[in-house]
């Protein structure tokens, strides 16, 4: 029986409380379980306990086995010496050797709960836990109350965005502390769209926008800082007359910003599985427009509210010869250069919304939060096997901040089995 279900258990007080006896034979009485400790110590701190009819103050402890305190070392750990109960699920302590002691050597009193628990709930936790679905709860999930369904979905989605927060928090660290750096950076990384996320990742710390910014005036040269620190200009040994430009302009920029030597290594581009339209090379080319075209990207997306106005900025069209060409001299009559809608909103929610909920923690304004959301809010939902998944089973998914609360409730609790943790799986278990 894993811990967690000892934790549900003890939390919400699903075991008999006229049976509370300690394995030596003192009367229980829970006045306050006290409170989940998610870090290092005991389980349960603040906890209120009438043990023999002294009231105690304290934490608690909680394992599978009796015999798990000494295995971990418990019993020479002070941070251990306030534990005023040791909960367990089965008792495997021979009664005649030394009973669980504290670093005092004082006893400590065990309370069983495989003899207190239903075993209807036993099996229903049984169902979840030991199910091969993908999602355990498939089978049950049309019979769980929409608000409570809806309340998950909230909690998921203020974790998805605390969790990719302080993935920017983490980028905004290592800019030295730059907004518009960490904008930039992780628009690139967006760009990349998963295929190509890791060397757009290590070229937007190879090319500093700074540089880039500079040459607003010249896209050609953006192109030729961005083409030539992803090691795509190597490549071209006889160039026509667009790709010698760069070649040029690209020695120039790289002798003056020195980037010689950061460069991607071409081969770590992919292009295969991808439609011409998502071609690395058409990429860079978008991403140079786009950062020629905004003096401060971050200024856009953290300061205009109305997404449309963010995802006309973000469609924008290349320059002349990517209009034409998906790769370096090989012109194409049937090119779709603009970055599509679908793209720009996919922006919108793993850049903007990211940058929003990061600044609302930095700056400790919840109302960047609340616009974060407000976006989301406003976009059509994704479609993926996920959200398809979770629209089979009536989950009704329709804008974007229903599939990224579906994402991350598959990703960080089904795959998981996390249900004790979810709203869902707990509701099915208390039935």
């Amino acid at each position: 029986m894993p811990e967690s279900f000892l934790y549900f258990l003890w939390q919400y007080q699903y075991i008999n409380p006229s049976l509370l006896v300690t394995t030596d034979g003192e009367q229980v009485e829970v006045l306050h379980p006290g409170f989940r400790n998610h870090g290092a110590g005991p389980d349960f701190i603040n906890a209120r306990l009438l043990i023999g009819g002294q009231e105690w103050g304290g934490t608690v402890e909680m394992h599978t086995r009796t015999t798990d305190w000494l295995a971990h070392r418990h019993q020479h750990d002070r941070a251990y010496d306030n534990v005023i109960l040791h909960v367990v699920w089965q008792d495997d302590q021979p009664a005649s050797s030394r009973r669980v002691e504290r670093t005092d050597g004082t006893p400590l009193p065990t309370l069983v709960l495989e003899p207190l628990t239903d075993r209807a709930l036993i099996d229903r936790f049984g169902q979840l836990h030991d199910s091969a679905a993908p999602i355990p709860c498939a089978a049950q999930f049309r019979s769980v109350q929409p608000l409570r369904i809806t309340s998950m979905l909230d909690k998921a989605m203020l974790q998805r965005l605390e969790r990719k927060a302080a993935t920017v928090q983490a980028i905004f660290d290592q800019t030295g502390s730059d907004w518009e750096e960490t904008a930039y950076q992780m628009l690139a990384v967006n760009m990349g769209f998963k295929l190509n996320a890791e060397p757009m990742e290590q070229l937007s710390r190879a090319v500093p926008l700074k540089a880039i910014l500079k040459h607003r005036d010249k896209v050609i040269q953006a192109e030729a800082m961005l083409f030539g620190a992803a090691g795509l200009l190597d490549e071209l040994t006889d160039p026509d007359e667009y790709g010698g430009m760069l070649q040029r302009e690209y020695r120039f920029l790289a002798a003056k910003y020195q980037l010689t030597g950061l460069q991607v290594m071409a081969h770590a581009w992919k292009w295969g599985r991808l439609r011409p339209a998502s071609f690395p090379t058409l990429r860079l080319a978008q991403l140079a427009r786009l950062l020629t075209r905004h003096a401060s990207l971050f200024s856009l997306f953290v300061a205009t509210t109305d997404v449309e106005l963010i995802l006309q900025a973000l469609q924008v069209t290349p320059s002349d010869y990517w209009q034409t060409h998906y790769r370096f001299g090989k012109a194409t009559d049937r090119g779709s250069p603009a970055l599509g809608r679908m793209s720009a909103e996919n922006i919108v929610i793993n850049t903007v919304v990211p940058l929003l909920a990061a600044y609302a923690h930095h700056r400790g304004q919840p109302a960047y939060l609340d616009r974060a959301i407000a976006l989301l809010e406003q976009l059509p939902a994704e479609h993926n096997r996920l959200t398809e998944g979770w629209n089979k089973l009536g989950m009704g998914i329709q804008t974007a901040f229903d599939s990224q609360a579906g994402i991350e409730l598959y990703n960080e609790f089904c795959t998981q089995k996390k249900c004790l943790s979810c709203q869902i799986g707990a509701g099915l278990l208390k039935g």
